[in-house]
């Protein structure tokens, strides 16, 4: 078994993060929403729509990736996180024109170490699948050439009678 316990645990306390995350980022738009220029209504609408349909993918594949250690699972969702959620989320952190208020920043921040702790995390466990993957071919392989050895040796020693 080479199922990540940490990255596991991450994608666990996510699931429960993300809700306030969602209810949260509605409230402090909904507070906010008058006062942003037109662009940026569109641009916040937007991302907390595709993070919300991207964080449900995500933590599918991450859930899927871990405990069934499917490395096309897992890799789906290191890239989701890696390119689609962390620069959504920062955007959302760091953009000045988007006049943030201090509980956004704090679960924005929150939310952006989830993710980059899961980055890292996914990433070592997706290293550790691969090399055991490899090593469970290779031993198959070997096992393969093996039997296929054993069997020319019985062909022979028939010859020979």
């Amino acid at each position: 078994m080479v199922s990540s316990l940490v990255l596991q645990v991450s994608l666990y306390f996510n699931t429960y993060f993300f809700p306030f995350w969602w209810v949260s980022s509605i409230m402090m738009l909904y507070m906010k929403y008058s006062f942003l220029p037109d662009y940026y209504k569109f641009i916040v609408v937007t991302i907390i729509i595709l993070v919300t349909l991207v964080e449900v993918i995500r933590l599918y594949l991450g859930y899927m990736g871990n405990l069934q250690e499917k490395v096309p699972e897992l890799a789906g969702f290191w890239l989701l996180s890696l390119l689609l959620q962390l620069p959504l989320i920062l955007f959302l952190l760091f953009n000045g024109g988007l006049k943030s208020l201090p509980m956004e920043k704090a679960i924005h921040m929150i939310y952006t170490l989830f993710l980059t702790f899961q980055v890292v995390a996914a990433f070592l466990a997706l290293k550790r699948m691969v090399n055991q993957l490899a090593t469970r071919f290779h031993l198959q392989d070997f096992d393969q050439l093996s039997s296929n050895r054993g069997d020319m040796r019985m062909r022979s020693c028939i010859e020979e009678i």
